[in-house]
């Protein structure tokens, strides 16, 4: 993925079409698709940027569904609050697996 992003990989056939970026924080959650070797993928990307705006870390989701979900000491006595989840368009056509990210 690193080679991708940074340009060194030359893989011509995968390209990322993000459909969203939303932001929560330090956490930014994109979402969209991909065309690559004949195949539609979806995809989520986590990123946790620092102050100073450079990305610390990237967490990565192929054909996955993802829920965000802020955990506190407050959202463990009133439940947990989604803040974000998967909105793929072939949600009725395709069942994915679901994980749940908790920052």
């Amino acid at each position: 993925m690193m080679r991708l992003l940074t340009g060194a990989g030359t893989n011509a056939e995968f390209r990322f079409s993000p459909r969203s970026v939303d932001a929560f924080g330090s956490t930014v959650i994109a979402e969209g698709s991909a065309d690559g070797a004949g195949q539609l993928l979806y995809w989520v990307h986590a990123w946790t940027v620092g102050p100073d705006g450079v990305i610390t870390q990237l967490r990565e989701y192929f054909n996955t569904d993802l829920t965000v979900t802020r955990l506190s000491a407050a959202a463990a006595t009133n439940n947990a609050s989604c803040l974000w989840q998967s909105r793929r368009s072939d949600r009725a056509r395709k069942s994915l697996p679901g994980l749940v990210l908790a920052i």
